[in-house]
């Protein structure tokens, strides 16, 4: 008797309301209780900032607040991850692994990719528009054209007034 592995579908997390929709989203779409026996194994990852990238260029001083800065990077790690895993148990999804991992988000989403062979990246946007995204970067961008597995960029409907 041969088993079949399922499919791997990552899911990258930040401390945004668009990264907590696209989890819910993929959630009621690829994990509803009608689908009992969904063909993916849930992977979430957080990319944790480093303390130095975080701070930016910073003067004379800096190392005296990098214990700080990182103190707060993992506690905001912490609840991202919190809130993700409560999120998945209201939904009744319990297979899922989770990841932190240091480092800037593009590489540690594509790191990932790579590390669990993801068939699918599912990514929050964050809805930026072309200045934003050029000065900022866009991570879903990035992964969109350097990640070896289909991407999902999941979008909040627009609210209409």
């Amino acid at each position: 008797m041969t088993t079949t592995e399922k499919e791997v579908m990552l899911v990258g997390l930040d401390d945004s309301e668009h990264s907590v929709y696209a989890l819910e989203w993929i959630l009621d779409h690829f994990f509803t209780p009608s689908t009992a026996h969904s063909p993916f194994k849930l992977v979430l990852v957080h990319a944790k900032p480093t303390p130095i990238a975080a701070i930016g260029l910073a003067g004379p001083g800096a190392a005296d607040v990098l214990p700080y800065v990182d103190s707060d990077l993992k506690r905001i790690a912490a609840r991202v991850i919190e809130k993700a895993k409560e999120i998945c148990v209201a939904k009744s999804v319990n297979d899922v692994t989770v990841e932190v991992v240091e480092g800037d988000a593009r590489n540690v989403l594509c790191d990932a990719v790579e590390k669990h062979h993801a068939s699918m990246l599912v990514l929050g946007s964050h809805g930026y528009g072309a200045i934003k995204r050029a000065v900022l970067g866009s991570v879903s961008d990035y992964c969109a054209h350097h990640a070896h597995c289909t991407v999902m960029i999941v979008k909040r409907p627009k609210i209409k007034h």
